[in-house]
């Protein structure tokens, strides 16, 4: 008896470290890689050692905030789209640049593609669903009207596939794409809410 309330107190041990352990890792990491990265430019270019914990971060935030600035100006907006232009015409330059700007914007930008979550069916017999979002409501540019592009996650992963059904393969959720993200992503194991009582 002594020991299974053991057992459990650990395992309930574990649901509480385990989480905010591995949360804290990720963040310390992130945190040190980027300040290594901007003591290096420091050292190379001002000739300055600098060692003070995450301050590699806040200049990098800062510096990215003024480029965000600069780029509402007249002058470096212009000066921006003309670089832009010029990465879409350098022949492999455009797939990376293009890939990473549209990824970027599909999540903070002003046409964010995750807002949409769906459900969708594997085949017309099958049973099967997955939880995507809508990420191109129309594909008659492609020639395949009534066709929709979705981008299904995978699991505890940063990849995923987009498949490419008929309208009527596709369910809308009544969530917000935060939480359908957190729950594909989790495998489904996130508490789902109660449903509304009538």
């Amino acid at each position: 008896m002594r020991m299974n309330r053991l057992l459990r107190y650990f395992f309930q041990g574990l649901l509480l470290v385990v989480p905010l352990g591995v949360t804290l890792y990720v963040v310390i990491a992130f945190v040190r890689g980027v300040d290594v990265i901007v003591y290096r430019l420091i050292e190379q270019y001002a000739g300055v050692h600098i060692t003070v914990p995450g301050l590699g971060l806040v200049l990098a935030a800062a510096l990215i905030t003024l480029f965000g600035w600069l780029g509402s100006t007249f002058l470096a907006n212009w000066l921006f789209r003309w670089t832009d232009a010029l990465l879409n015409r350098l022949p492999l330059v455009k797939i990376i640049y293009t890939s990473l700007k549209d990824l970027l914007s599909a999540f903070v930008g002003d046409k964010k593609k995750f807002e949409h979550p769906v459900v969708i069916r594997l085949s017309e017999t099958s049973e099967l669903r997955r939880v995507g979002f809508i990420t191109q409501p129309d594909l008659a540019a492609w020639h395949l009207p009534g066709q929709v592009a979705v981008y299904v996650p995978h699991s505890y992963n940063f990849s995923g596939n987009v498949y490419l059904v008929p309208k009527g393969w596709v369910t809308p959720l009544t969530i917000s794409g935060a939480e359908a993200m957190k729950f594909v992503v989790s495998g489904g194991v996130v508490e789902l809410p109660l449903p509304e009582q009538p």
